[in-house]
């Protein structure tokens, strides 16, 4: 689905579209099947953008009101329902990591998508048929008014192994689609780079058209107490995307998979471990094999850099004749430029994990807080879940202006045609992030001064979040496609699914580093008595406080931020194919 008003960059015409070998890994471990030459380019992008916004209503259906089932249906207490989220939100992008491995190392892309999109699809059955059998009891219940009988033990196991399931296959199918749909354009032209470019942004526009019906429609009904409704629904588009999804077999771009990615910087560490009383060669005297093609499977050589210098010693010649048998005793340059890419990205990647923290907010305390505000609009009651539509339309509003306007305007004053580069870009989102928590901090003091004693909900409109909410979206647009830019277009050929999956790492990181918050504020601040920051009635309580904790971490995060970003330097391709023009990748622009 393209936005209104957006025009592809670049859009390719299908008699422009390369044609290409494709093959397709099965599960013999890198056998492959030859099969009938097929077309990518933006046609096939677009199936997969349909597929990204029906599995996203999918996933959100289930995941923005979550908190507010675990509440009402569940009865658990708001912190720790506000950690139950961040698990399981957590455990959502850690399972990105096992897809990536798959994708990258055995599966391919399109295999890896179809397993762990038939996984989703089971959850969502699972939970829907859980919900009603076992859990809505009465039926209606769990809404503003009526309340739950007690859940059973084995209705609240089966929920848990639900939503796990739910999980496991969303979170393995996100990254893997992310760089599947940019492996149907060719990197070797600066056309196809640039479509390349647009599709991430493109497909996070499609995650938030996609959770636009579950944040509105969906977080209605379930607030009314009609959750297997809702479950349901999320079911049927969980098994429409499924279904477009392998409808475009025949017509996708497919990349061969690159074999296990992890053993082979195993092996560079453990080459350069026996080898660390040897002298590293010069660049030009290090072992790399010869012909166009690396030794490893579907994957380009790459140039050799000069940082991180004890590593070289891995593809460095000895006198033992036999050396190169053995990758353990000796590597080729291109494995060890992977080995020292991973390096390279991981500080970056470690300062992304404190905005993650801000973004988890939104599905936690954000409805949180929201459900115990003045959300009333004459007798129409508007579910506190419904307050992440003001987040979509910025995303979605964020995303025009800075493809049709920023980036023109920043490309002429920076004389960079991408307006900023992924790294600016992903330091504007960490300082527009803080603002969102200070914005949060704000509204939750004056909440807490329109409580009135005895009553649940304080007289200060719902929205009032609306700046909160907006500042989050327009954040993300700058960090979460920034970063699906940068990991994906700074990780060599043999591990893009796992680039795509370090942004998805990113967010699970945050949702498990701000449960631990939540549990160290509680334990450190209800003492000698007191309800604490974040206790089950939030009126008496000083969550303001800890948005603002937040805020400070996410300040002090920004200077880490701004050092690591100036030290980064990416790598190149030595590509020695004809093409038609290549951009110099040996650097990025630095903050």
């Amino acid at each position: 689905m393209e936005p209104a008003g957006f025009v592809a960059p670049n859009a390719v015409n299908s008699a422009d579209i390369e044609v290409v070998e494709a093959t397709r890994e099965n599960d013999n471990h890198g056998e492959v099947a030859d099969v009938k030459k097929i077309k990518g380019g933006w046609k096939t992008a677009y199936i997969l953008l349909a597929n990204q916004a029906l599995a996203t209503l999918a996933f959100f259906g289930v995941g923005v009101n979550l908190v507010l089932f675990l509440t009402r249906v569940l009865r658990q207490d708001s912190a720790d329902a506000a950690n139950a989220v961040s698990l399981w939100t957590g455990t959502v992008y850690m399972f990105s990591l096992l897809g990536a491995f798959l994708s990258d190392s055995y599966w391919g892309r399109y295999l890896t998508c179809t397993i762990f999109q038939l996984f989703f699809v089971l959850g969502l059955g699972l939970l829907s048929l859980t919900s009603w059998l076992f859990l809505i009891k009465p039926e209606g219940c769990g809404g503003e008014h009526t309340t739950c009988m007690e859940p059973t033990s084995w209705g609240v196991r089966l929920f848990y192994l639900s939503i796990y399931m739910v999980a496991f296959g969303y979170g393995g199918h996100q990254p893997t689609l992310a760089t599947f749909g940019a492996d149907q354009f060719d990197d070797k032209t600066i056309k196809n780079n640039n479509s390349r470019e647009a599709f991430f942004s493109y497909f996070y526009f499609a995650l938030n058209v996609g959770s636009l019906f579950s944040n509105t429609v969906l977080v209605y009904y379930e607030d009314s107490g009609m959750w297997t409704m809702g479950f349901g629904v999320s079911l049927a588009s969980a098994v429409i995307a499924l279904i477009s999804f392998l409808a475009g077999y025949r017509r996708y771009r497919y990349v061969q998979a690159c074999g296990n990615p992890i053993v082979r910087v195993i092996q560079v560490f453990v080459a350069t471990a026996r080898k660390w009383k040897v002298q590293p060669a010069k660049g030009g005297q290090l072992y790399e094999v010869d012909g166009v093609e690396s030794a490893i499977k579907g994957s380009r050589k790459i140039k050799y850099t000069n940082e991180f210098r004890f590593m070289d010693k891995a593809a460095t010649l000895t006198k033992e004749g036999n050396e190169s048998e053995s990758q353990w005793r000796l590597c080729t340059v291109t494995q060890v430029e992977e080995a020292k890419c991973v390096l390279r990205m991981m500080p970056v990647w470690l300062c992304t994990i404190i905005y993650s923290v801000v973004f988890t907010q939104m599905a936690s305390l954000f409805v949180e807080q929201g459900d115990v505000m003045n959300n009333e609009i004459g007798k129409f009651h508007l579910p506190a879940a419904t307050m992440s539509v003001f987040d979509i339309f910025s995303v979605l509003l964020s995303t025009g202006l800075y493809r049709n306007v920023l980036v023109p305007l920043a490309g002429k004053l920076s004389g960079n045609p991408k307006g900023l580069s992924e790294l600016q870009r992903m330091g504007v989102g960490l300082i527009i992030g803080m603002l969102a928590m200070f914005a949060a901090g704000v509204t939750e003091f004056e909440r807490l001064r329109r409580v009135t004693p005895g009553e649940k909900s304080s007289s200060l409109s719902i929205f009032c979040q609306i700046p909160q909410y907006v500042l989050v979206g327009a954040s993300e647009v700058f960090m979460y496609v920034g970063q699906l830019e940068f990991f994906n277009g700074q990780a060599p050929d043999g591990i893009k699914s796992f680039g795509s999956s370090l942004c998805m790492a990113s967010i699970s990181f945050g949702n498990y580093f701000s449960s631990i918050m939540v549990k160290l504020v509680m334990v450190i601040t209800a003492r000698h008595g007191e309800p604490g920051w974040i206790p089950n009635n939030l009126n008496v309580g000083h969550m303001d406080r800890f948005f603002f904790l937040i805020a400070a971490l996410t300040a002090l995060d920004i200077f880490l931020y701004v050092f690591c970003a100036r030290w980064y330097k990416g790598f190149a391709v030595d590509e020695t194919e004809n093409i038609e023009s290549q951009e110099n990748n040996e650097t990025i622009n630095r903050v």
